[in-house]
């Protein structure tokens, strides 16, 4: 994990003084799980989760809430304020602050859309099939979510097939015993120095 965040250290800033990391995949592919211990390696980099800017009326509409509450304020080197969304009682909660970081990372489906591309320094895509990934998150969520995934597929399926993310990625990430697997993505051929980051605790619980 300590090489790629020293990689995504090196480059230049794509966002204001940001380096905006894109995390994106299908839901339940492990981009939460990823993006925190990527956060941890870059020393405690913030991580935006885009389920806290979606709402269950605009599960993919909120760019423009994105764009105005996060991205330009991020352009103008500024502290940025949002009110993440909770997802029990369907309210905004209480404004928080996201500082203009070194690197921030910015995760959940859709992190890589093409409104947001041009704002990032790097996109990475979590490399698992849909159906496995849906099942993961089925199963995390249990059956009293099952309505919600049922309308959440439909939704994604459109959203990707109207804005498809995987082939823009510069990165492509995949489980593996020793950790995660980085990749060249469809987007940038890094020839022969693919590399594998470690994790910190035993390989299944990676």
């Amino acid at each position: 994990m300590h090489d790629l965040a020293a990689r995504l250290l090196r480059l230049p800033p794509s966002c204001g003084p940001v380096r905006l990391i894109g995390v994106d995949g299908h839901a339940g592919s492990g981009k939460t799980t990823f993006a925190g211990r990527l956060a941890t390696a870059l020393g405690g980099a913030p991580v935006l989760h885009l389920d806290d800017i979606a709402t269950h009326e605009e599960l993919f509409d909120w760019t423009g809430r994105l764009l105005s509450r996060v991205i330009e304020p991020f352009e103008r080197g500024e502290t940025a304020h949002y009110a993440p969304y909770d997802w029990t009682t369907r309210e905004f909660g209480p404004v928080r602050e996201l500082p203009a970081a070194p690197v921030v990372l910015l995760e959940g489906v859709g992190a890589g859309r093409r409104a947001l591309r041009p704002r990032l320094a790097r996109l990475l895509w979590m490399e698992l099939p849909h159906d496995e990934a849906w099942a993961r998150g089925r199963r995390r969520d249990g059956q009293a979510q099952s309505d919600f995934w049922d309308g959440w597929i439909r939704a994604e399926h459109r959203h990707f097939t109207d804005d498809p993310t995987q082939p823009f990625a510069d990165h492509v990430v995949r489980q593996s015993p020793e950790g995660y697997e980085v990749l060249p993505g469809p987007a940038e051929a890094l020839g022969p120095d693919q590399f594998i980051t470690q994790c910190d605790g035993p390989s299944a619980a990676c």
